[in-house]
């Protein structure tokens, strides 16, 4: 039976790692109800409701509360004064790993537990964490990690090589790659007969799939995903086919974060594989990933030559930008 009625802990949780879900279902266990309280400012970095988003999928049967910390520190007295006005009273106990805690029960007037203080049980910290994110993956739980694989697009007109690269850099980082859903799409829609029709909203759905695969596969990659596409690279090809733009499937991909495209050139030998457009289009298309890419100052590296050129020269480029292959 729970020896107390409410619990608290209390932190950054910047980020949440395995380490505070160590001390979280320890409070769990041992209350009736556990309130989270996160402290939330600016310089933190990563935004406060973000972090309670993870806190609350991860502890799904935990009162998630977000404040503003704007307290020194080290004053306990103010810290317990100000969690008595956010709570309206004291809670019956707080849960910590660090010393602060005793000072801070005392001016609740509650009972503290001192949780793996040494961090034996899970040897991490937030400050191991943020020293290095890719080196300590496996300490975040799979909606955290993903804040912090690195992704990568591989986008380009048709037949120039995304798919046959996307695939070889994954293999050669030994992580996950994401494949083309607008391709999968639209095999089915020939398969219907209906590829003479097309609306904005199954843009919108082609673009909204794509993220949704992408951000789960970001879950389990090895500290980078590569993505054959992306719902950027949709509302282009939304544009090719209604020949007009479209602010709402242009509006999918925005603040989604790559931090490099890659755009393979189209100086290779066209394949139809019956299910492309046709090699009169590629040029068109490639020029205008360059002018989009350009328009909403997006990075991106340009890719030519034969495969085996552009997979080195993009291995390259990534060691140049902080992500080596292993």
């Amino acid at each position: 039976m729970p020896r107390w009625n409410h619990g608290l802990v209390i932190g950054k949780f910047l980020p949440p790692h395995l380490g505070h879900k160590f001390l979280i279902d320890t409070a769990r266990s041992q209350v009736d109800r556990l309130t989270v309280m996160i402290c939330d400012r600016p310089e933190y970095g990563v935004d406060g409701r973000l972090r309670a988003d993870w806190l609350e999928e991860i502890h799904p049967d935990c009162e998630i509360l977000l404040i503003h910390d704007d307290l020194p520190d080290d004053d306990s007295y103010l810290w317990a004064e100000n969690t008595k006005r956010v709570l309206g009273k004291s809670p019956d106990v707080v849960f910590t790993s660090e010393d602060y805690g005793g000072p801070y029960s005392r001016f609740l007037g509650c009972d503290h537990v001192l949780v793996d203080k040494a961090r034996e049980a899970v040897p991490c910290s937030g400050t191991l964490i943020r020293s290095n994110p890719h080196e300590h993956l496996n300490f975040l739980a799979p909606c955290v990690r993903a804040h912090f694989v690195k992704r990568i697009c591989v986008l380009g007109a048709e037949s120039s090589g995304t798919t046959t690269l996307a695939q070889a850099l994954a293999e050669r980082y030994q992580t996950d790659w994401v494949p083309e859903y607008g391709r999968e799409y639209w095999i089915e829609k020939m398969r219907k007969g209906e590829e003479e029709h097309w609306t904005e909203d199954e843009f919108v759905h082609i673009a909204t799939e794509q993220s949704r695969r992408e951000d789960i596969a970001a879950r389990t990659a090895n500290r980078v995903l590569f993505c054959d596409t992306d719902a950027f690279a949709t509302s282009l090809w939304f544009q090719r086919y209604m020949d007009r733009r479209s602010e709402t499937v242009e509006a999918v991909p925005k603040d989604r974060p790559y931090a490099l495209y890659f755009l393979t050139d189209v100086n290779i030998p066209f394949e139809q594989d019956g299910y492309r457009d046709g090699e009169h289009i590629r040029h068109w298309m490639h020029d205008l990933f360059i002018d989009r890419l350009t328009e909403t100052h997006r990075p991106y590296h340009l890719l030519t030559g034969p495969h085996e050129a552009r997979l080195n020269e993009a291995l390259s480029t990534l060691t140049s930008i902080g992500i080596p292959p292993p």
